[in-house]
């Protein structure tokens, strides 16, 4: 394959139309459902990823025109907000189930939150250990994951399940095994694609809460850019509302 940046445009393109006309047949309501109802009850959301799949929380919490009422949180809140040595951090710890007790000790849970989880894989322990923990609380979860990847690798929690199995909604975001949709060359691939997919499935969502809210004549509770006038004073009104149940930070 020649693997040139028009050929990961059509890659991309190609999921992106086929997530949007899902979209717009539905295919995302029933996440749109729980995030709402969890907002009219006085909820917030909660947004985990590890690795890159990190970057859809980013997405979800805490950003310009992103919802207020929802809360990122990180295995490096483990140091940050925990009792672990820094020393912990280390690139295979989002495969370990031992650590999703201490880590959600850190997170200020309420009664009424949901929690949206993100792997591109959907089998590492640190993912379906905090999407269980949910559950047995009695918290909706919603997972966005590639199907195709997660269906051909064996789970590492030692429940045997994948995040999928776990999951209240399950929502695609249509990477394939490996995620890479390029071959350049002997069978090494590039152009991996779940971060853009992801981003963009969480703006769908952000979007059809937001929608769902004002068409009830109603403002969403949403952020606008602290880097234009106003946008501080706008924030923090808002936040205040929240204060102790979101965590943002640098």
């Amino acid at each position: 394959m020649t693997a040139t940046p028009s050929d990961l445009f059509r890659e991309a393109n190609d999921r992106l139309t086929r997530l949007t006309a899902d979209a717009e047949a539905g295919a995302l309501d029933p996440a749109i459902e729980l995030m709402v109802a969890a907002l009219d009850a006085g909820g917030v959301i909660h947004a985990f990823g590890t690795g890159h799949s990190e970057a859809f929380a980013m997405e979800i919490s805490g950003r310009a025109g992103g919802l207020i009422p929802t809360n990122k949180f990180a295995l490096r809140d483990l140091v940050m907000h925990g009792d672990r040595e820094v020393d912990v951090l280390t690139s295979a710890l989002e495969r370990e189930p031992w650590l999703v007790d201490e880590l959600m000790a850190t997170v200020p849970v309420g009664e009424g939150d949901v929690f949206m989880i993100a792997s591109n894989s959907g089998v590492n322990g640190s993912i379906v250990g905090a999407a269980l923990w949910a559950k047995e609380r009695g918290h909706s979860v919603i997972a966005v994951t590639s199907m195709e990847h997660t269906m051909r690798v064996e789970p590492k929690h030692p429940s045997g399940k994948r995040l999928a199995d776990v999951a209240d909604v399950v929502i695609d975001n249509l990477a394939p095994y490996g995620d890479t949709t390029l071959e350049v060359s002997g069978g090494i691939g590039a152009g991996a694609i779940s971060s853009i997919t992801a981003a963009f499935i969480a703006q769908l969502l952000t979007l059809g809460v937001a929608r769902t809210i004002a068409d009830r004549g109603e403002t969403p509770p949403m952020y606008i850019s602290a880097n234009i006038p106003g946008g501080d004073e706008h924030n923090s009104v808002l936040e205040d509302r929240y204060r102790g149940r979101i965590r943002r930070g640098a």
